[in-house]
């Protein structure tokens, strides 16, 4: 019999625990027909949903609007310890994920998922891969679902990932010491562009990337604060100006902060 204070650690909304007791339907997650499923494989499923229980998106999975399903990549180890990582052939610090590990742990998460790509990316999050951009969560948000790997140690058996052929995406450079706070970052910028979750479609249309700049300046009450007041323009009424306004802000940023942006447009 188990020690009544040992309780189950919590996965957030998404908590599940075996239980001779019937439970109410009503207490499991909702999930509307044709939802986005982000299944996380990691050594560390507690770590979700994280920030992504939270604000809209938290919301969002409650309404089900979409799925997480963290998958412990502990399990599929090799031995006695659930061995998941050795050492690197050809010498070097740190330890390497087994693709035998990892490759069954796809595996199980590729049950029930289409193989086509577009329709369900499968992605390593790793620093050499490629940057994450606003248009790569658009691409994943446009998928039925996505599945991903978060590394740990000095990273992942290429052969397991050329044999999935995963693909690898960065969220800049600099090193995290494993991909779930990236995963995290991931779904987020995702998971807000799903239908519904934001609730305003116009929230998405106007921010920083959607269409190749970075966002104006917003204001809002009091319209003076510190000796500073709002611009003019933006209390004038005039839709037309203020429109001019924003989008000369907006070049006027993108051109003094992000130039490779700036460069691009002009391609």
């Amino acid at each position: 019999m188990s020690d009544p204070d040992d309780k189950p650690k919590s996965h957030g909304r998404l908590q599940i625990r075996a239980s001779v007791k019937p439970r109410d339907l009503m207490e499991e997650p909702r999930l509307v027909k044709g939802a986005f499923v982000a299944k996380v494989i990691t050594l560390f499923p507690d770590a979700f949903p994280g920030t992504l229980g939270l604000s809209l998106t938290g919301k969002a999975l409650d309404l089900g609007l979409w799925h997480l399903d963290p998958i412990d990549l502990r399990p599929f180890g090799e031995g006695k310890h659930r061995n998941v990582d050795d050492t690197p052939a050809g010498g070097g610090a740190g330890m390497v994920l087994r693709p035998d590990v990892v490759d069954a742990a796809f595996r199980h998460a590729r049950e029930g998922t289409p193989v086509d790509r577009a329709r369900w990316p499968v992605v390593y999050l790793s620093p050499r891969g490629a940057p994450f951009t606003q248009g790569t969560a658009r691409r994943f948000a446009a998928a039925e679902g996505i599945t991903l790997l978060c590394g740990r140690f000095e990273g992942v058996d290429q052969r397991v990932l050329d044999h999935h052929q995963v693909e690898e995406i960065s969220l800049g450079d600099f090193v995290l010491t494993g991909g779930e706070i990236a995963a995290q970052a991931l779904l987020d910028a995702t998971v807000r562009l799903l239908p519904g979750v934001l609730g305003n479609a116009a929230s998405t249309e106007e921010e920083s990337f959607s269409d190749g700049l970075l966002e104006h300046p917003q204001y809002t009450r009091p319209a003076t604060w510190e000796g500073q007041d709002i611009p003019a323009v933006l209390q004038s009424g005039n839709h037309a100006e203020i429109a001019r306004w924003r989008r000369a802000q907006s070049e006027a940023l993108t051109r003094a902060r992000r130039p490779d942006l700036w460069e691009k447009r002009g391609r």
